[in-house]
């Protein structure tokens, strides 16, 4: 009895056997599509073909498509089957989804996007931290501040207390918008701020810009709080140009 693969040969060039041993269907589907194995606007194979090509029932791969369907990745329609969305569709601040593009991120500058919307909130949040923020507040930006310090060779830990500081700071502008902002961007600054810091070996220039604002908020300077987010956003610019860097390398 032939195989499917073998049924589909000349029919369907994009049926092939995948690894079994990939055992998280979903993810293995989204990379899939995600490194453009799986086009945008082209309709998977169909759920039999899944099955076979990723070793699973239809039950799994049912369920996978309703996983990717609701973070943007696919549309399933009736009599037409599932279809590849365009990535202006994705939803790119789900965690999971950063993951699932992870080395192919680059290719929609997804990083520089970040940066830019820090641009944006990160100077005027502090500026409304060195005016509102508690003194708790100023205490756990401190002690976040501490952690980057005592952790900068290690930058999985260094990472953690990064993404630390920058949500207290959010919270301390106590302004509604920026702390709702701060959930929705989490998993994007992130994926971000990791990168950064693997990238760059280097970290007491950010160390010190990060203590520096917190002493700007202890005095209440709030111009001199602004002008220390946009200092440490010009770091995150270098260390972005340093992630490129790295990317490029990895490609050739």
């Amino acid at each position: 009895m032939e195989s499917i693969e073998q049924q589909a040969e000349g029919e369907n060039p994009r049926v092939e056997r995948r690894p079994r041993v990939r055992r998280n269907v979903t993810a293995s589907i989204a990379q899939d599509i995600c490194c453009h194995r799986y086009p945008a606007g082209l309709p998977l194979p169909r759920e039999n073909d899944l099955c076979e090509i990723y070793g699973v029932s239809r039950t799994v791969v049912r369920e996978s498509l309703k996983i990717l369907e609701s973070k943007g990745l696919v549309r399933g329609k009736p009599r037409i089957g599932t279809t590849v969305c365009d990535k202006d569709e994705w939803n790119i601040l789900d965690a999971d989804v950063l993951e699932w593009m992870g080395p192919h991120i680059e290719d929609s500058d997804l990083l520089g996007c970040i940066l830019e919307a820090r641009r944006i909130i990160e100077p005027a949040a502090a500026e409304y931290a060195a005016a509102r923020a508690t003194a708790q507040e100023i205490a756990d930006l401190d002690s976040a501040w501490r952690q980057m310090r005592d952790s900068a060779s290690d930058p999985e830990s260094f990472t953690d207390a990064d993404i630390m500081f920058h949500s207290v700071l959010l919270t301390a502008s106590h302004n509604q918008v920026f702390r709702r902002l701060s959930s929705a961007i989490h998993a994007a600054v992130k994926y971000a701020l990791h990168a950064s810091n693997v990238a760059v070996k280097d970290r007491k220039d950010a160390v010190a810009a990060h203590g520096e604002l917190v002493e700007a908020l202890r005095m209440r300077d709030r111009k001199r709080a602004r002008e220390c987010a946009n200092r440490m956003l010009d770091l995150a610019v270098r260390d972005l140009a340093a992630v490129k860097k790295a990317a490029s390398r990895t490609k050739s």
